[in-house]
């Protein structure tokens, strides 16, 4: 067994596809197959289903994939464990909800930046289930995300902050009550897919608002320049990290008893990183604590 078959088997899991692995982990579709057929041999196991036109993992494969992750986290946090500098280098890959892209995260990493300059963060946007599940696999260090409910037993979380809920309109609209607003105006959906949405779903239909749903988006951005057009009204979370150049809408509060968003920052118990990943969640706090995203000054370092 070697960590380069590890990693190998690790990238058959994450890309689904021997080619995919293939180019992931740069060698040929053949030296894939090989490395696999070598371990089951190693192992005597057979550790994909090859019955199907594209090979599967066996449920046997898939609980060595797991053990496989714990084994390549481990070695690569042997030197930095030595050398004392506890992973501040090289690359930690960070997961983030789609409206945490234009404030909290570019600010955050940008404060990380400042006291690690030789950490290489790598954003991969996500809608929370998902990144939780890429969490709980080891294919993320960490991901900033909406926490509902309990999450994996595996995962640790740091809550960063809660946001409360607000009604997105148009500047020329008359009137400040809320539910007058929602029901004498077309409405625009946050997607369901997303946690947020699921939470404004429920509220809209426990508190007996009949809404007219005109369209789903899924991204602050979208959903705020179609109000901007004067399309509808939305409800959306109130960023802890307002973006640069926030567009010219009304923000009004929801009742007392409306939903709140709770952004939190999970990773594994067991991440070698774990380090890296509090002072993550520092800078996380400080931007919550600016409060506001503005573009780095000229000439700064990147």
């Amino acid at each position: 067994m070697s960590i380069r078959r590890l990693r190998t088997l690790i990238a058959v899991d994450e890309h689904k596809t021997f080619s995919a692995a293939a180019d992931a982990v740069f060698v040929t579709h053949a030296a894939v197959s090989q490395q696999m057929r070598s371990l089951e041999e190693e192992w005597g196991l057979a550790l994909f289903d090859r019955s199907r036109r594209t090979p599967e993992l066996t449920p046997a494969g898939r609980a060595l994939v797991a053990r496989a992750r714990e084994i390549v986290r481990a070695y690569d946090g042997i030197v930095p464990s030595v050398l004392g500098d506890e992973g501040f280098q090289g690359e930690i890959s960070l997961g983030a909800v789609p409206i945490t892209l234009t404030g909290l995260t570019p600010l955050s990493v940008r404060l990380l930046k400042q006291s690690f300059p030789d950490l290489h963060v790598r954003i991969v946007p996500g809608m929370t289930t998902g990144l939780i599940a890429e969490v709980e696999r080891g294919a993320l260090d960490c991901a900033v995300l909406s926490r509902q409910g309990p999450l994996p037993p595996e995962i640790d979380h740091a809550d960063i902050a809660r946001e409360p809920m607000e009604l997105l309109a148009p500047e020329d609209t008359i009137g400040d009550d809320v539910r007058t607003l929602l029901t004498q105006h077309p409405f625009i959906r946050f997607s369901r897919d997303a946690v947020v949405g699921g939470l404004i779903d429920g509220w809209l239909r426990d508190s007996g608002i009949a809404v007219n749903v005109t369209m789903e988006l899924q991204g602050l951005e979208a959903i705020s320049s179609m109000v901007l057009a004067g399309l509808g009204v939305s409800i959306v979370p109130s960023r802890c990290v307002r973006g640069a150049n926030p567009l010219p809408l009304r923000r009004l509060p929801l009742p007392e008893g409306a939903p709140i968003r709770q952004l939190t920052l999970a990773h594994r118990r067991d991440n070698p990183r774990i380090r890296v990943i509090q002072e993550i969640h520092t800078a996380l706090l400080g931007a919550v604590g600016i409060g506001a995203f503005t573009p780095a000054p000229a000439g700064a370092p990147a």
